[in-house]
């Protein structure tokens, strides 16, 4: 069914998956690359791409699976022992194959895991010519921007050491020349994942978003991508250089609770043993004493809803299922661009009747953006029979739009937004009680999240809940959505 207009138009910031590989033993890496991004996939869905010397990037839209009968072609058109790739939620510009990536500028390909806040200020750096919202993207400015610094300084390292004064956000970066080096860098405060792993019986070097692309392809992981950090991979080797020695940290929160793969390692945790412990740090923040069952939103939402139960030591059960069979079951709600794809999906969320009727349940959910998933899933809760729902998220309120990479890109489509009413926290969190349809609303605070991930939370980033945008730097004037497709048409 062809979507309306002014939801093609939607165009919301999202996160995205990177990868670069280099084989010091010469081997075909390609099918390396594609089982890689397949393992990300959850990170993007919109489009992916992959990209070798001194050939334009190869990119497809949709998901990698679905060009499953072209990859013995790929591998071969393509071989090549080094190559960079890609899955992507678009962070400006359209879903369109010229958007998708990785880009090339000149002899340098990239791609980019991020949002670059301040993005047309750096295109008046490279004429101003270059950047419109409907077709081109931040990745395109930043890349040639970075172009144009190291034909002033010759060298990679010192070029992004100057661009990280001129450009503001997250970003993780793989890059791929046409001298078949291959560059990865993480911004310096760390705000989106970057491990590296090593895989012994070919020599090969990955470096990915997340260490479950590097399990994914057998090799292991080795460490995280220091923030401010350059990794360069060639055939003498791999050789790292700092590009900032910037010291505070601003790890996403938002990866530990909703992003990431739960077998990624990340920051020194894993990801299903950080939420699980997160549900228990709930449990102890929101003892719900007369619970009958606590049950997850799946999938993501499992491992904190088991962590709850098993510390209140309330039954815990599978009350919502995904219908695997569904064109849209298995895909995940909150990053679908369009809105009509998300009350789509919840339409395949469906509740268990017999575990539910006659319970006071609670519900565990990663995260309360919108509102319009919780909505949907209290009442067909209630259409099951529940006698009392609690619904109890793992994520703090979001009051605030995101400029790291993640999709809040106007205030006035957040489930906290009061329309000018000037509401405290008791008020707000009442408010999203009410409208969701919930006998009880609990959330999660940023200290208790850091607490039970092991990470200091001022070396996290909850600007999304706080509103304090001081680790990027910046003052933002918050624009609704209509001013967004304005500034787009």
């Amino acid at each position: 069914m062809d979507k309306p207009q002014h939801i093609l138009d939607d165009k919301p910031k999202e996160n995205c998956g990177v990868i670069g590989i280099y084989s010091l033993s010469g081997a075909n890496v390609i099918p390396m690359a594609i089982d890689a991004l397949r393992a990300l996939q959850h990170r993007g869905q919109e489009a992916w791409g992959l990209a070798i010397p001194n050939k334009p990037p190869l990119k497809r839209l949709g998901l990698v699976s679905a060009a499953s009968s072209e990859f013995k072609s790929i591998a071969e058109e393509y071989s090549s022992p080094c190559v960079i790739g890609h899955v992507r939620y678009s962070t400006m510009g359209r879903s369109s194959l010229e958007n998708a990536q990785p880009l090339k500028v000149k002899d340098l390909c990239v791609a980019h895991n991020g949002t670059i806040a301040n993005v047309q200020e750096l295109s008046n750096l490279v004429g101003g010519c270059s950047f419109t919202p409907q077709n081109a993207s931040d990745t395109l400015v930043a890349a040639q921007r970075l172009v144009s610094l190291i034909s002033e300084n010759g060298q990679m390292g010192k070029a992004l050491s100057v661009l990280k004064n001129e450009m503001v956000g997250s970003y993780c970066f793989t890059f791929i020349s046409d001298d078949n080096s291959v560059f990865a860098a993480r911004d310096p405060k760390g705000f989106r994942p970057m491990v590296l792993g090593h895989k012994e019986s070919d020599d090969t070097y990955i470096v990915a978003s997340e260490s479950s692309a590097v399990s994914a392809v057998g090799a292991k992981m080795q460490r995280n991508v220091t923030p401010g950090e350059l990794i360069r991979m060639s055939k003498d080797g791999i050789a790292t250089e700092m590009f900032s020695d910037e010291p505070k940290r601003a790890h996403c929160s938002f990866e530990f609770t909703y992003f990431a793969h739960p077998t990624s390692n990340m920051e020194g945790t894993n990801i299903y043993v950080a939420r699980k412990n997160i549900g228990r740090y709930l449990a102890k923040k929101f003892p719900i004493k007369d619970a009958d069952l606590v049950i997850p939103v799946p999938d993501s939402a499992r491992p904190a809803a088991l962590g709850y139960a098993q510390e209140l030591g309330v039954s815990f059960d599978e009350g919502l299922l995904k219908d695997r069979y569904s064109k849209k079951g298995p895909l995940r709600s909150f990053i679908e661009p369009h809105q009509t794809d998300r009350v789509e999906i919840n339409r395949w969320i469906i509740p268990i009747k017999e575990i539910i009727d006659g319970q006071h349940v609670v519900v565990i959910d990663d995260s309360l953006v919108r509102g319009t998933s919780s909505k949907a899933i209290i009442k067909a809760l209630r259409r099951a029979g529940a006698r009392k729902i609690s619904m109890v998220i793992t994520y703090p309120p979001i009051k605030f739009p995101c400029y790291a990479g993640i999709d809040f890109p106007s205030q006035e489509e957040l489930a906290t937004f009061s329309n000018g009413k000037d509401l405290n926290d008791e008020e707000t969190i009442d408010m999203v009680r009410k409208d969701i349809g919930a006998d009880f609303l609990g959330y999660n605070d940023a200290e208790n999240l850091a607490a039970a991930v092991g990470i200091p939370a001022d070396s996290m980033c909850f600007t999304c809940a706080s509103g304090n945008y001081d680790s990027l730097g910046i003052t933002p004037e918050f624009k609704s959505r209509e001013e967004i497709k304005g500034e787009a048409s």
